[in-house]
């Protein structure tokens, strides 16, 4: 049976991982977290050890937080097992460590592990591919109040897959946190819009519009458990899986 080991165990996606890691039927190793108390299931305590973790786990789920991917990541490749990263606010220096691990071992990492989002994203790269740049592409995303990277993964994920289809790089073509005197919209430019409120697990919207005509495609997330079984889902088929960095198109066949 495989077993499976959650980094940031303690927090409401490690929960939810748990909860669809154990309804799978797999067996869960254990978990981390910044205070390592309590139980992530009954009988499975959590640790403050990620090495003791990986070692006795076939494969290693991370939705932490950025500061410690770095240590989840030496974990995992002392004890040469896979890693599914779907932690978010990453930056460069953090994709340059999972560049580096995946010469070593399987990783996977996503802005979202749900399997919806992931073909809204394969979908969003072929409509950007078959517009032109006279299509404004805009994205809007809202999540919970306690979320506190913005944009979101998803936003970004959908913001790449759009850059993409463009053959753009999409940090020298997005447009943020728009206030006051704006001036005119830059042509070719993919712009975010963050929403932060209530309980919301994950929404997103892509509009495509240009002079009288719009396009709007979309993804809701309902409750945390469309993550946890993509997280999963995308966890087992990189337990199969060579050294390589990964992302979920590969789980999906895309």
């Amino acid at each position: 049976m495989t077993s499976i080991g959650i980094f940031g165990a303690g927090g409401r996606m490690g929960r939810a991982i748990a909860a669809a890691a154990m309804d799978a039927g797999l067996f869960l190793a254990g978990g981390t977290d910044r205070v390592a108390e309590g139980d992530i299931a009954p009988g499975i305590a959590m640790t403050d050890d990620p090495l003791a973790l990986a070692e006795r786990s076939d494969i290693l789920i991370d939705f932490s937080a950025p500061g410690a991917l770095s240590a989840h990541l030496d974990a995992c490749i002392a004890a040469r097992k896979p890693i599914l990263i779907g932690t978010t606010g990453l930056e460069a220096v953090h994709h340059a460590l999972i560049d580096e691990a995946a010469a070593i071992i399987p990783v996977l990492q996503t802005g979202n592990t749900s399997l919806g989002v992931n073909l809204l994203a394969a979908l969003v790269e072929q409509a950007a591919a078959g517009l032109g740049d006279d299509w404004d592409i805009e994205i809007v995303e809202m999540h919970h109040r306690h979320k506190v990277d913005a944009p979101s993964g998803t936003a970004l994920l959908l913001g790449e897959a759009a850059a993409r289809g463009r053959g753009i790089d999409l940090a020298d073509h997005s447009e943020r946190g728009r206030d006051g005197i704006t001036g005119a919209r830059q042509a070719g430019a993919i712009g975010f819009a963050a929403l932060r409120g209530g309980s919301v697990a994950g929404d997103h919207q892509v509009i495509f519009a240009t002079e009288g005509e719009r396009i709007e495609i979309g993804h809701r997330a309902e409750n945390r458990a469309i993550f946890a079984r993509g997280a999963v889902k995308g966890a087992l088929w990189l337990a199969g899986q060579p050294a390589g960095r990964y992302d979920m198109k590969a789980v999906l066949g895309l």
